[in-house]
């Protein structure tokens, strides 16, 4: 769970997750590309960095095709995430 905490803590990767719900299935390139369009620059390496604190964390999957590597948004963790807290009684 803390990695989950750890992964969202930071402006970047959150910007990562927003691209892939905007579209699933990018590389690493359409990525770089999708946070430059937001006024994010950062190296490819350092979103590679970003990418694998993700996959780690559960959030992100990754799909080899070829050369390329395919970056999917996994929104089960936050499912989980958000279950862990039950509303309480008579807040709806």
């Amino acid at each position: 769970m803390g990695d989950i905490y750890r992964a969202l803590a930071d402006p970047t990767r959150r910007a990562l997750l927003d691209a892939l719900a905007a579209r699933d299935g990018q590389t690493l390139s359409s990525l770089c590309g999708a946070l430059l369009e937001q006024g994010t620059s950062s190296s490819r390496q350092a979103i590679s960095r970003h990418l694998a604190l993700l996959e780690d964390a559960g959030l992100i999957s990754v799909r080899r095709q070829g050369r390329y590597k395919f970056h999917n948004l996994n929104l089960r963790p936050l499912r989980e995430l958000a279950q862990r807290w039950p509303e309480p009684p008579g807040s709806t």
